[in-house]
């Protein structure tokens, strides 16, 4: 028996003695749940006195009015009925451990069966490239093991082709909803600063003071990765730095002088492509992340996602964010997938992330979405 939440199980102990005493579950519903619930609870020497059940076909709702004792354990009875490791951060594990093995989470998949397990399933690669050996195999399970405890009910890791690879791709294709409200350019004003964004940063570029070289001055909010999404965006377009300076400025600004050349030794002198950098520099230090709380239909989806550099890099440790700040709030999470898609000229990383019906009620939207855009951003 699986059931998924802690409030799946909720007991209300009788106040006086001739009042019983009452255990209401909701959870996902199976074949025999009645007959395991009545199992725990006549293992505890409880007398049903009266039940009510409902179900839809997939949610079953069903209260035991009961008769106890003194004695009655009801903590532990509510640990039995509950059947499961609580998934609340489980999935934040298993990908802090994953980091610290210095494995590199590609795409995640991770889905509820309907009997209520979980199951994670990870495409890694190995910065160590030792993941063919049956020791750093078998030192990866047992890293994990040491976590998750009795809740890991198996641990593989294979070796997969570029045929498996390509079948766990998934649509390459999004709705308009979600492509219009995260990604269209026109509608993202960078001067316009709201709580899932920089302020908008200064870039002014000087010609005059190198024969070879031009003067590039940044001011800008401080945030996680600031440096990396200067440094990437020069990188994609193919733009050396020979000298850089990094200052902060307080604990919120930071400043940097770079001298850049382009890649044929050149200085970038033509105004259309100084500006061309320039707004693409404002809107990565603006928005390097975008992240959005939708419904998808009676459910409610969290998506967040970052550019794809030239190069085929993503943005390092995205996931473990995420997954750390939905268990700071207590989320926990029905299914997830990272994906790369293809939207207008760029290539980007989705994280589209499900969360349990119900379970963030009383979490509001705008606590999410800036939890996470936080964990995402500051330090």
């Amino acid at each position: 028996m699986e059931i998924l939440f802690d409030d799946a199980v909720i007991i209300r102990q009788s106040e006086k003695e001739d009042e019983d005493s009452v255990i209401t579950v909701n959870c996902l519903d199976k074949t025999g749940l009645g007959s395991d619930l009545c199992r725990i609870i006549l293992l505890f020497g409880l007398t049903v006195a009266r039940t009510d059940a409902s179900t839809d076909g997939k949610w079953c709702y069903i209260v035991f009015w009961v008769v106890g004792k003194p004695s009655t354990r009801w903590g532990l009875l509510k640990k039995r009925l509950m059947g499961c490791h609580d998934r609340r951060g489980l999935l934040h594990d298993v990908t802090e451990v994953l980091c610290e093995l210095e494995l590199t989470i590609k795409r995640v998949k991770v889905s509820t069966t309907p009997d209520g397990k979980v199951m994670d399933l990870f495409f890694i690669t190995d910065t160590r490239e030792l993941l063919h050996t049956n020791q750093r195999k078998e030192d990866a399970c047992g890293h994990l093991k040491a976590v998750l405890g009795d809740a890991m009910i198996k641990c593989d890791i294979e070796i997969v082709g570029p045929e498996i690879t390509a079948c766990s791709q998934g649509p390459s294709f999004l709705s308009d909803a979600i492509t219009q409200g995260m990604f269209d350019e026109e509608t993202l004003d960078v001067h316009q600063y709201d709580s899932l964004a920089c302020k908008c940063p200064s870039v002014t570029m000087d010609i005059s003071l190198s024969p070879s070289h031009t003067l590039l001055q940044i001011a800008c909010q401080n945030h996680k990765g600031v440096l990396y999404d200067v440094t990437r965006t020069l990188k994609d377009y193919n733009i050396q730095i020979s000298y850089g300076r990094f200052t902060t400025k307080g604990k919120k600004d930071c400043e940097m002088d770079l001298f850049i050349m382009q890649a044929d030794g050149k200085k970038k002198v033509d105004p259309s492509k100084q500006n061309g950098l320039r707004s693409r520099l404002q809107m990565e230090l603006t928005r390097p992340i975008r992240v959005s709380l939708t419904s998808r239909g009676p459910d409610t989806e969290l998506l967040v996602a970052n550019p794809v550099e030239l190069s085929g890099k993503g943005r390092p440790l995205v996931f473990y964010d995420i997954t750390l700040a939905l268990k700071m709030l207590d989320i926990p999470i029905f299914s997830a997938e990272i994906g790369r898609y293809m939207i207008g000229d760029r290539e980007w990383e989705l994280y589209r992330v499900l969360l349990d019906e119900g379970e963030n009620s009383s979490v509001s939207k705008k606590k999410i979405e800036e939890t996470v855009w936080k964990m995402l951003m500051c330090w």
